[in-house]
């Protein structure tokens, strides 16, 4: 019988965890989607929840952006109006948990702009978010273009 109640317990076990990172993928896509759903109104501070509001959350591009307010300030600098904002699609999300607290996404962007705002613009990106006390957060940012 301690066999099978040990084959059971660990089936229990698995299960619970898969449904644990499933809704942790699930909470991580929403962070996502309401990212692209902000920077789509314009809302550059909107979308800026989903980083950890923390000096120790960092941008990588083509340049290093060190802390929540510096990051902010290059996007409000480099996106200051809605034709260089344009509209923005994240696309091949790739989303694995790392355990409790940390997950690493991949992924595609794409920004549709006119001529006048800067024109298409499209790269690749890879995130790290840890769970944070108000959800899951994006603690590091590389992304290129």
């Amino acid at each position: 019988m301690r066999p099978l109640r040990s084959a059971i317990l660990l089936c229990c076990l698995a299960l619970l965890c898969t449904t644990a990172f499933a809704q942790d993928s699930a909470a991580i896509q929403k962070v996502l989607d309401d990212q692209q759903s902000a920077w789509n109104r314009g809302d550059i501070d909107s979308f800026m929840y989903g980083y950890n509001n923390s000096p120790e959350t960092t941008f990588i591009g083509k340049t290093v952006e060190h802390g929540y307010a510096g990051i902010l300030a290059r996007y409000k600098k480099t996106f200051s109006t809605r034709a260089a904002m344009g509209t923005l699609k994240f696309s091949d999300l790739i989303i694995k948990i790392l355990g409790q607290n940390y997950a690493v996404v991949t992924g595609k962007f794409h920004l549709a702009r006119t001529a006048a705002g800067g024109g298409d613009a499209s790269g690749v990106f890879s995130l790290i978010f840890a769970r944070e006390p108000q959800g899951w957060r994006i603690i590091l940012d590389h992304t290129t273009s």
